[in-house]
């Protein structure tokens, strides 16, 4: 680690992302780090941010004790300089900011500056364990860009706490870039050779035996996450999306207009529709409070499988008008799936959108479009329990390659039933999809085309 932190000054590389193992003493030498680059250069200055302020504190305490013990004559005469969460070396230069300072991550950092910003263990249960909650902080940490000078060095070290974390190599589904790319990664799992887990990097202290303990004790996900550095979730909820069933396939027309029958890979479909569950003025994906807009398309087919196809997060261009820019885009979608008929969940804001839905689809020339307004009866936690699950467990609920690349998986593995604050704007429209026209979560019976009977008489 530290002659990775050597090397990357050297090059320069000043974005820098260190993992490594829990108990490595990454936070340790990360603090001889900042002792070291303060020796060398007097007038840096260092912002240590951590999850809680005591923990940034612990690193601010050992870089005192660094500098006490090996060069005293750049500690001040003045104690106020010397404090628990901040002190001040004897430095040439004048600055407002001290040399070392520690916050917590959701302290206020308006009007710090600093030219090494140190992110310790920003991510923890406690700032990561829903979406609401890893919002804020992907949110916070971007602010960074404000308090950092401008050939500043910034530093975060940890290990990951949620399987869709901030020190992921790769984009999370629904976005177009990990939040560090660009970022130099060292990743140091507690396993030299990991595909056989043998030979650990300190061996002494962590041998096969304690390792073991370490897992036992800690669960092979959690192990897994903390000591080999691959996020994993940590805990098995009620919707598995693992139970999705994949497909790529699209709709094909076949037959004349007349008589036409839509197949969706190779079976007929008999329902198509879609559900609408709206929102005005809130985007949660940017960390804004509030319900998202979220539409569902949903395809019935003749044995009665349920067919996710389009699962969309509506956000609405600046300057448009909300009501009006999300009906155009439902509208559009739904004369794009040959959709026959919405249904807008009028909870809340929703009485007055299907007048509006359907004047943007007979603009389309979709006026035989079906557009009604429901009002969803009983608890959000019922409703979706009672739609997702049966379909699930019984294998019949297929999702579209594009729903995998939205943030519905993410809804599923977190969603808990005595969870308030996850995400649950898409598993709500879906259950509603699900349950529209009658159909309740459960494929109970068998779908049949619908006949005209054959008689001798006019009717």
């Amino acid at each position: 680690m530290s002659r990775w932190l050597q090397d990357q000054w050297d090059i320069p590389n000043r974005d820098l992302l260190l993992l490594a193992f829990r108990d490595s003493g990454k936070s340790s030498i990360v603090g001889l780090f900042c002792a070291w680059r303060l020796v060398e250069a007097p007038d840096t200055r260092i912002l240590v941010l951590a999850a809680e302020e005591g923990l940034a504190r612990r690193m601010v305490r050992t870089v005192k004790r660094v500098i006490e013990t090996l060069r005293p004559d750049l500690k001040p005469p003045k104690p106020d300089l010397w404090g628990a969460e901040a002190f001040t070396i004897l430095r040439p230069g004048v600055h407002r900011d001290p040399s070392m300072e520690a916050k917590g991550i959701c302290a206020n950092a308006t009007g710090c500056h600093a030219d090494i910003v140190v992110c310790d263990d920003v991510e923890v249960p406690n700032t990561a364990d829903t979406a609401a909650k890893r919002a804020e902080l992907r949110l916070r940490l971007g602010e960074l860009a404000h308090v950092l000078s401008p050939r500043g060095t910034l530093l975060y070290i940890g290990t990951p706490h949620h399987h869709h974390t901030i020190y992921a190599a790769q984009p999370r589904p629904g976005e177009t870039q990990a939040f560090l790319a660009g970022f130099s990664r060292k990743e140091l799992p507690v396993y030299r050779d990991m595909d056989n887990r043998a030979d650990p990097w300190w061996s002494d202290r962590f041998t096969p035996e304690t390792l073991e303990r370490i897992r036992l004790r800690s669960g092979e996900a959690k192990f897994q996450s903390q000591m080999l550095l691959v996020p994993r979730r940590l805990g098995d909820g009620r919707l598995d999306p693992n139970r999705l069933r994949r497909y790529s396939a699209e709709p094909v027309r076949q037959g004349n207009s007349a008589g036409a029958t839509i197949l969706l890979d190779g079976r007929p479909l008999l329902h198509r529709r879609a559900w609408w569950d709206p929102a005005l003025g809130t985007n949660p994906e940017k960390g804004r409070a509030g319900d998202g807009s979220a539409l569902a398309i949903l395809f019935i087919d003749n044995e009665g499988c349920a067919w996710l196809h389009r699962l969309l997060y509506l956000t609405v261009p600046e300057g448009e008008e909300p009501a009006q820019a999300q009906c155009r885009q439902v509208a559009l979608l739904c004369r794009e799936f040959h959709v026959r008929q919405v249904t807008v969940e009028t909870n809340g804001i929703g009485n007055f959108l299907p007048g509006l839905l359907r004047e943007a689809l007979a603009t389309l020339g979709e006026a035989g479009t079906s557009v009604q307004g429901k009002h969803a009866q009983g608890a959000k936690v019922d409703r979706i329990l009672d739609a997702w699950e049966p379909r699930l467990l019984s294998g019949t609920l297929f999702a579209h390659d594009t729903v995998f690349d939205t943030r519905l998986v993410q809804e599923m593995e977190e969603w808990r039933p005595d969870l308030a604050d996850a995400s649950d704007d898409g598993l709500d429209a879906v259950a509603g999809a699900l349950r529209d026209g009658g159909e309740s979560g459960t494929p109970g019976r068998k779908h049949r085309s619908p006949v005209l009977a054959l008689t001798d008489f006019a009717v």
